[in-house]
């Protein structure tokens, strides 16, 4: 493609059994982008879903931006954003949960800091300027140990590795994901697949020499939550030591 062509934005959007908050998702995507003036992608990823994702999002009809759905075998929320993040085609690159649990118009923050020379622009609900409302405590415990753990092993320095809402330059996000390990295999799983490929994300980007602007950003916590405390906070940790190990082992090079 013709760099002059690119979109500004492309907003990726990986959603596994999101029927029945997709069509508002979608709706609000597409009013952002329109009040922010952008040229840009709108691009959903299926993770196999079990419903009605699927054929929600492919009857979608957007007037807003140029509008694409990938359907993939479900994988995992990793393969899904992997696959969406890869296939973009926008000058800068965005995902977002799709319960958008960080409004959509934070996302004018986080260009703002790419275009400011961040490489990657990840929203953090810590610090100066962040807001979290709703947050069972159970989670944000999980979510604070499991951060205290990444710093000291992979990533010091970085507040919030795991909030669903980051961009990138697209040749940063060609780069970095394309070195991905984690959760990248063709091994079906079942459910939902909550795991810690953030941190290999941002640990490949900075070993990387990629500059990392941290945001703070609006975020609520939104029922329907697919995070199970105790077998994902396990497979989390497991994924911080496979980083480590991966990394030992000289496969981010």
């Amino acid at each position: 493609m013709d760099e002059t062509q690119r979109p500004e934005l492309t907003i990726v959007v990986p959603a596994y059994n999101e029927a029945a908050r997709l069509p508002r998702t979608l709706a609000q995507i597409d009013t952002f982008i329109v009040n922010a003036n952008l040229t840009a992608e709108l691009l959903v990823v299926d993770d196999g879903s079990s419903d009605d994702t699927c054929r929600i999002a492919s009857q979608h009809e957007s007037t807003a931006a140029c509008y694409s759905v990938l359907s993939l075998p479900h994988r995992g929320k990793a393969s899904a954003v992997r696959g969406g993040m890869l296939a973009a085609t926008g000058q800068y690159v965005l995902f977002t949960d799709a319960d958008l649990s960080t409004p959509i118009d934070y996302a004018t923050k986080l260009v703002d800091a790419l275009d400011q020379g961040a490489d990657v622009a990840i929203g953090s609900r810590e610090g100066i300027g962040a807001t979290r409302v709703g947050e069972p405590a159970y989670r944000h415990v999980m979510g604070r140990v499991f951060n205290a753990v990444v710093r000291i092993l992979a990533l010091p320095g970085i507040e919030d590795t795991q909030c669903g809402f980051k961009a990138f330059r697209r040749a940063a996000a060609q780069d970095i994901f394309a070195r991905t390990i984690l959760h990248a295999g063709d091994d079906p799983v079942r459910g939902p697949r909550v795991t810690g490929f953030d941190v290999e994300v941002l640990f490949i980007a900075r070993q990387a020499g990629y500059t990392i602007a941290e945001v703070p950003v609006y975020w609520e916590h939104v029922a329907g939550s697919k995070v199970q405390p105790l077998p994902d906070s396990f497979r989390m940790f497991a994924d911080v030591l496979r980083v480590r190990w991966n990394a030992v082992r000289g496969h981010y090079t």
